[in-house]
């Protein structure tokens, strides 16, 4: 009785059905990993399909509007389990730059039929997947710039992986939204650190 959401390397036939057998729905991103899959989904009549949600936020500088199309999946999608297929549209822009609109088109499938959630529980729950991504992911990737790491043997790169992790997760238990300046404050004295685990 849960609701699996996953990025697009996760977007596989074995994995859906191991969720299947254990009675978990999923929701996938479908990305470059699965082009033929990929293909499939943006060549479906979006058009023709009426907007099932629409959200428009504006904050940390930006103006962001998300809406959500779905379709049901009848016959035709060469995935298993599939039940829909969902377009999601984010147009994002400064505000200091009213006229210039970014928009991001993905793609994504569930198995999850119209009656079991409605558009905007299945908006939620793909928000609060890319939360996760916004709040670990990217600042393990662009923050710590984990990506260049020259710690490559043994153990070593998952040791610094659960130091990263730990440190994200002190920072975020003491109600700090931002990584990066939080780093630059205790970098420059070194009992911040020790303050903050509370070991002096």
């Amino acid at each position: 009785d849960a609701v699996i959401t996953a990025d697009a390397m996760h977007c596989q036939r074995d994995h859906v059905d191991y969720l299947a057998e254990r009675g978990a729905h999923w929701i996938l991103t479908v990305k470059g990993n699965q082009p033929h899959l990929h293909k499939q989904l943006s060549r479906l009549p979006w058009r023709q399909v009426p907007q099932a949600t629409r959200e428009d936020d504006r904050g940390h500088g930006r103006r962001e509007i998300r809406t959500l199309k779905i379709l049901t999946v009848a016959a035709g999608i060469d995935f298993p389990h599939a039940a829909q297929t969902l377009q999601i549209r984010r147009r994002r822009r400064r505000l200091d730059q009213p006229r210039r609109f970014t928009t991001e088109t993905v793609y994504a499938i569930t198995d999850l039929l119209v009656h079991q959630a409605r558009p905007a529980q299945l908006a939620a729950w793909i928000r609060g997947h890319w939360a996760i991504e916004n709040k670990i992911h990217w600042v393990r990737d662009v923050t710590y710039d984990e990506d260049r790491s020259q710690i490559r043997t043994g153990t070593g790169p998952h040791v610094m992986a659960a130091l990263r992790d730990a440190a994200i997760a002190a920072l975020r238990a003491a109600g700090t939204t931002n990584i990066a300046a939080a780093n630059r404050h205790h970098a420059r004295d070194s009992t911040r650190p020790l303050a903050l685990l509370g070991l002096i």
